[in-house]
């Protein structure tokens, strides 16, 4: 009887010490898959392009001065269709046309007991807005004229004329898939010169689409830049 026990004892124990082992193996080659899965490398990849603008807004600032408020809106009024007849002969004459409410300044207040020249001042602001960007440009170096019509002209810095580039939505598949391609390019050297090479995507972060002027003197021209982060697996 005491021997059955005493084998019984050893069964259970050379059972245990089995799992034990079996339990350790399965273990290491977990620890082991996911030391592989550990080894990944992140890069970034960039895309650039260079597109031309495809809508132009160039506001027209002016002002006319009277001293009556009927006068400056006749002023007003005179001034904005010389400006309009100006846009047909350069082109522009089926370009959509925005204009805001005038801003009007009284100066009687400020010039005390003095008379002025004019009572009312107002600035107006007429914005033409444009997928013709050429005919545009072509306008704008030719506004001058306006002075010579009567048109006073003023330099308004709230109101700057701008070019912007409005398929971005068109192009953003290409980029980002050419942005990925570099970054795999950059994970294959990585791969090469470590003595691996390069696996799956682990993650992938899609960076910010950037649109700016190329420079200060081509604001018609748009230079566009996205950057991708990918984390590749790296295999033996």
């Amino acid at each position: 009887m005491e021997q059955k026990h005493t084998f019984h004892t050893f069964l259970a124990g050379f059972v245990i010490a089995l799992g034990i082992v079996a339990g350790c193996w399965v273990l290491g080659n977990a620890l082991v898959d996911f030391k592989a899965m550990d080894r990944y490398v992140t890069v970034k990849g960039l895309a650039e392009r260079e597109v031309p603008a495809d809508l132009a807004m160039w506001p027209i600032s002016y002002s006319a001065g009277a001293n009556t408020l009927p006068e400056l809106d006749a002023e007003l009024a005179r001034s904005r269709t010389a400006i309009m007849l100006f846009l047909k002969e350069q082109g522009l004459g089926d370009a959509e046309v925005m204009t805001t409410a005038p801003r009007v300044q009284d100066n009687q207040p400020m010039m005390g007991d003095r008379q002025p020249a004019q009572r009312y001042r107002a600035e107006a602001v007429l914005t033409v807005r444009s997928k013709d960007i050429a005919t545009v440009k072509k306008g704008m170096a030719t506004a001058g004229e306006l002075v010579s019509r009567g048109v006073m002209l003023i330099q308004n810095y709230e109101f700057q004329p701008t070019f912007t580039y409005t398929g971005l939505n068109d192009i953003k598949p290409d980029m980002i898939a050419e942005a990925t391609r570099d970054a795999r390019k950059a994970a294959k050297q990585f791969a090469e010169d470590s003595g691996s090479s390069v696996g799956n995507i682990r993650r992938a972060t899609q960076g910010y689409f950037s649109l700016q002027d190329r420079d200060r003197y081509t604001p018609e021209i748009k230079r566009i830049r996205v950057v991708t982060t990918v984390d590749y697996f790296l295999e033996d």
